[in-house]
């Protein structure tokens, strides 16, 4: 479904060139919930932005249902993108408009006629549980409900593949729940490929069936969750996992905790 093939991106900055992706290879499956998970300034948020090309890789080819994306022109790009829908953190939604229009813009920017959009912004708004919202205005939601807006708009056109870009991390645990699940049901019901970027462990284990760990630009682990959590190999995956099981079991099993106390009494 998604293969990305020795890819390369680097920013040129006052210090010099920084590499940000180096030799990347990734083989996503088609329908799967593929995970990438890294810390602050790893490179995972620019490896989802090269995959639409929001990002313009240095070298290597990435190609979505065996086309190649990468060295297409501007017009060609504009109707792959189509079928890539992306979900951003922030929602990025436009505050002057409603609900409905949010969905329909770029069901209007693509050309679609005003019957189609009705259509498909009901079925949409339907399907992320905001079909009574359509009037609203995103300063009138929560939080939770402005990211199933940022959905149902990636959804809009009926993609093939579902880019999420830290689309829970602005989020409370409850509503952080409520749209995982919402993305699982949509992977189920549609069939879609969803590639998910997190820095949060629990997020992986939700929904995730493998997920890749980055570290300094580079893959340094692609395999299924459960080995992520049972067996973390890399650096990144051990202070990942280290950090879950604390918060896990909670400050009474921090190591060392029992020994100091035993010392102070």
């Amino acid at each position: 479904m998604i293969t990305v093939t020795n890819l390369n991106k680097s920013y040129r900055t006052r210090g010099g060139v920084v590499p940000a992706l180096q030799d990347i290879n990734l083989q996503i499956e088609k329908g799967e919930i593929f995970g990438i998970i890294g810390f602050s300034g790893a490179g995972k948020s620019t490896l989802i932005r090269c995959l639409n090309r929001l990002e313009e890789p240095d070298s290597g080819t990435i190609a979505i249902n065996g086309k190649p994306i990468t060295g297409l022109k501007e017009r060609e790009l504009r109707l792959a993108r189509r079928k890539i829908g992306m979900i951003f953190q922030q929602f990025n939604l436009f505050d002057s408009k409603t609900v409905f229009a949010n969905v329909a813009f770029p069901l209007k920017t693509a050309g679609y006629s005003k019957a189609e959009i009705e259509r498909r912004v009901g079925e949409i708004l339907d399907l992320v549980e905001l079909g009574e919202k359509a009037g609203s205005y995103p300063s009138e939601l929560s939080g939770g409900q402005k990211q199933r807006v940022g959905i149902a708009r990636a959804l809009a056109g009926e993609p093939d593949v579902l880019l999420s870009d830290e689309a829970t991390s602005a989020l409370d645990p409850q509503t952080t729940f409520s749209i995982l699940e919402l993305l699982g049901d949509i992977n189920r019901r549609l069939g879609l490929t969803i590639v998910l970027i997190t820095h949060e462990m629990d997020v992986l284990r939700h929904i995730c069936g493998r997920a890749a760990v980055i570290e300094g630009g580079r893959i340094v682990e692609n395999v299924p969750v459960d080995q992520l959590f049972s067996h973390p190999q890399s650096d990144t995956a051990q202070r990942f996992a280290g950090i879950f099981n604390f918060y896990k079991n909670g400050y009474r099993e921090e190591p060392g905790r029992k020994e100091r106390e035993a010392v102070l009494r």
